[in-house]
């Protein structure tokens, strides 16, 4: 790559370590605001950092990829994805900014779950931020690893020393600012993701001379989509639209719904997520199909159909631009990396070690653990993407369907369902992280593949684990008069608010 590509990452590196700074003086005098940002948060910066938190890479190159090899069958995926979102936001994002407040100000998904009962600590509460900081601990070293081998194949660099950079400005801005630092950079990087995935495939696009004769160079490597409707199962649509389930359960997306400002700023929120998800994953998936037929037309090839956006990136743009795309993926990476070590700090330090304290902890003590926290979590990702291997990248990409299974449905009945009772919920969190174990892992076909090369694996984790918590639920005594009384006025305060 030309120097000057260099430049722009490193305009983009000395912006995210800035406002790091600017967050550390503005939001981390307490562990509300270093955890949440003070609940203050815009609507705006809600709406890109919880996107950009959600698609990390897998946007610039997972969904490009998928396109490229699996054709128009990814975009039932991507239509499941803009189903949970929007569900998201309408079942989820204003009852649990409301209920949060009122549940002792509850502060992470743990505290939330266990102040839901009118308990300050739990087996539930321990059980959840077990669970998040193992899973967030792998899916941050594959983050990682992603950085890694990014600078590895477009930058030329040692994948170690690729590793080292992208974890140091990572762990500067989110030790420096917690929430605030990792919101206003996911929103940044958030426009830059969005640019990027306009930009790429309009450009690409100019290489054609019609929209037919790119269909027609397209057609000679995927099939159709009326040829791919026909070879359509109900098992694969199934499979494919749940992935929208995974969003009611993955903690670094809907604590940005407890960190918003006010309830009535959710729906400027919502319109404005929708908006950005709509847009890149349709850049996204144009990407992947533009790649196609531009290798047909060209007769060339690639390695990688993940790495078409890189390769795009760099044959097709002066290298300034260049510099400013490949900045677009780290800016995915990175955003979904800054998440989840946030998440795992708060629950390393809010809920189990503040939790289970024998005393009261200071607040600027609280914000000094929580900083160690982020630094810990981060030390043993790192240690761990130092090995690429397929084991720890295989289990990240199935913790979207395990957080899925195992909180969503909690988090849904928890906000919609006032008679949930806590062993309710204890037995749907384990029901469904079970389910999902065993229907990836248990070599149960007569062919010894698993149950999830058949279905997607959150379908029943999701289904198990609702009528579990359902059951038992009614099978258990009914929750105090207390709590259903904060049930009670939390549906006041959501009337009110609409």
């Amino acid at each position: 790559m030309d120097y000057t590509s260099y430049v722009s990452l490193g305009i983009y590196f000395v912006a995210m370590l800035a406002i790091g700074v600017f967050a550390y003086r503005n939001s981390t005098d307490d562990i509300s605001g270093y955890i949440l940002g003070g609940r203050n948060v815009s609507p705006q910066v809600t709406a890109l950092s919880a996107g950009a938190s959600d698609m990390s890479g897998w946007m610039l190159m997972g969904l490009p990829g998928a396109m490229f090899t699996m054709g128009y069958d990814t975009l039932w995926i991507a239509l499941g994805l803009l189903l949970g979102a929007l569900a998201n936001y309408l079942l989820v994002a204003p009852r649990l900014r409301v209920y949060t407040q009122l549940a002792d100000d509850a502060l992470t998904i743990p505290d939330y779950f266990a102040k839901r009962f009118g308990m300050r600590n739990s087996p539930l509460r321990m059980v959840s931020a077990i669970v998040i900081i193992v899973f967030f601990t792998l899916y941050t070293s594959a983050g990682l690893v992603a950085g890694g081998k990014l600078f590895e194949s477009a930058f030329h660099l040692d994948y170690s020393l690729g590793l080292i950079i992208t974890v140091s400005v990572v762990v500067a801005y989110t030790l420096l600012g917690g929430f605030l630092a990792v919101s206003m950079t996911d929103f940044v990087q958030g426009c830059i993701m969005f640019v990027a995935l306009i930009l790429v495939p309009i450009v690409a696009y100019q290489q054609f001379n019609s929209a037919d004769e790119l269909m027609r160079q397209a057609s000679q490597t995927i099939t159709g989509f009326s040829a791919s409707l026909e070879h359509l199962t109900v098992l694969g649509l199934v499979s494919s639209l749940a992935w929208g389930l995974g969003y009611f359960g993955q903690p670094h997306i809907i604590v940005r719904f407890m960190a918003i400002r006010s309830v009535k700023d959710i729906p400027i929120a919502r319109n404005i997520g929708m908006g950005w998800m709509t847009v890149t994953i349709i850049g996204a998936l144009s990407t992947g199909l533009v790649g196609v037929a531009w290798m047909n037309k060209f007769d060339r090839s690639i390695a990688d159909p993940e790495t078409i956006f890189v390769l795009f990136s760099q044959i097709l743009f002066h290298p300034l631009i260049t510099g400013f795309l490949m900045a677009a993926i780290l800016a995915a990476i990175m955003s979904t990396i800054s998440s989840q070590l946030l998440v795992s700090s708060s629950s390393l330090t809010e809920d189990l070690y503040r939790a289970w304290a024998k005393q009261d902890i200071p607040p600027q003590k609280m914000v000094l653990l929580g900083r160690v926290g982020v630094f810990s979590v981060a030390l043993v990702a790192l240690l761990l993407a130092f090995d690429r291997s397929n084991s720890i990248l295989s289990l990240v990409s199935n913790a979207w369907a395990g957080f899925g299974a195992a909180f969503g449905p909690l988090v849904l009945f928890s906000l919609l369902w006032p008679n949930m009772t806590h062993k309710g919920a204890m037995a749907g969190v384990i029901a469904g992280a079970a389910t999902v174990l065993f229907w990836i892992y248990a070599p149960v076909l007569a062919d010894g593949n698993t149950l999830s090369s058949e279905l997607y694996e959150i379908v029943p984790g999701f289904i198990v684990s609702s009528l579990t918590l359902y059951l038992v639920s009614l099978w258990d005594k009914a929750p105090s008069q207390a709590v259903q009384q904060t049930f009670a006025e939390a549906k006041h305060q959501l009337h009110a608010a609409n």
